[in-house]
């Protein structure tokens, strides 16, 4: 029996499960650590997508491609954006130094993005772009570190399924036909009796 527990011992000591810990007292360390994370979780699937809701986040709805989400009096409106993704368009941006906070995410994560904080009449409108989606929000500064934490979850877990995206956007140009109208020109149609009728 003592072997037994001795060599439990060891091997929980060998496995050296490690926890970290997010100091979420500055939106810096916030959004480096939460990023730097390969993240492959996930608790709902969109059309062409699937990402993680964090505990405490409580999905709401979903209007096309914009999801609504809230946790602890706030609203996240979550818009991925699958035809940039499809088309690999670069997310361009310039770090603002008269804002709240204002930064470019690109050379030391896994996608391009920024984060961009304003305020307006004592709260913060949050507008993080990453990993072609974007999430907005707007909070009390009392929350501003919740809310990038959550939407960083969020934005660093989206996962993006090509082959239904270009399935989407090939069925979208399909049903979108251009119709050439010369607004000159007479139409000829027929009424319910048979008889041409011109506009």
């Amino acid at each position: 029996m003592k072997k037994m527990v001795l060599c439990f011992l060891i091997v929980m000591l060998m496995a050296g499960c490690s926890v970290v810990r997010i100091d979420t007292s500055s939106i810096d360390v916030i959004v480096d650590v939460i990023l730097s994370k390969d993240n492959n979780l996930y608790n709902r699937v969109g059309r062409g997508y699937k990402y993680y809701v964090p505990r405490g986040v409580t999905y709401i709805d979903t209007d096309e491609l914009n999801d609504k989400l809230y946790s602890d009096g706030n609203n996240y409106y979550l818009y991925v954006d699958t035809v940039s993704y499809y088309n690999k368009i670069p997310i361009e941006y310039e770090e603002d130094p008269n804002l709240y906070y204002s930064r470019k995410l690109s050379d030391d994560f896994k996608y391009e993005g920024y984060l961009e904080i304003t305020t307006k009449d004592d709260l913060y409108y949050i507008n993080f772009v990453y990993n072609y989606a974007h999430i907005e929000s707007v909070v009390p500064k009392e929350d501003i570190n919740d809310a990038v934490l959550n939407a960083a979850y969020i934005l660093s877990t989206i996962q993006f399924n090509p082959d239904v995206i270009k399935l989407t956007i090939e069925d979208a140009k399909l049903n979108n036909r251009e119709e050439k109208y010369d607004k000159f020109k007479n139409k000829k149609d027929t009424n319910n009796a048979g008889i041409e009728v011109f506009d």
